[in-house]
């Protein structure tokens, strides 16, 4: 499992985990397409924007492989935000490659980008 140094665990000042510390032996867990509803408490929509913010600035455009990234917190961008690089995707493989749509970033988060 690739893990990604200088990239933060958690959210500052709370327990909104962004990465895990060590792989599952059962395999990864499976990334989701979950459904962002406007109604969220505020603080999970910070989590939201925090981890997206993240990974806009760890990895740019490039694709990444999923690695210690957290898969709930993943699965609420998986499919929109954050989407597959490669046409076999492995939706429970750590070694899978992922890539941000910095459009849709845009358009969904404004003020990550500028």
């Amino acid at each position: 499992m690739q893990k990604y140094k200088g990239f933060p665990s958690r959210m500052p000042g709370t327990d909104y985990q962004f990465t895990i510390r060590r792989a599952n032996p059962k395999g990864a867990t499976k990334l989701i397409h979950r459904e962002r509803y406007r109604d969220r408490k505020p603080a999970d929509q910070r989590a939201d924007k925090a981890f997206l913010e993240q990974v806009v600035h760890y990895f740019g455009a490039e694709p990444f492989q999923r690695g210690c990234l957290d898969a709930g917190r993943l699965s609420w961008f998986f499919g929109r935000e954050i989407i597959s690089a490669t046409e076999s995707f492995d939706t429970q493989s750590y070694e899978s490659l992922l890539k941000v749509d910095l459009e849709l970033v845009r358009i969904s988060f404004p003020g990550i980008l500028e």
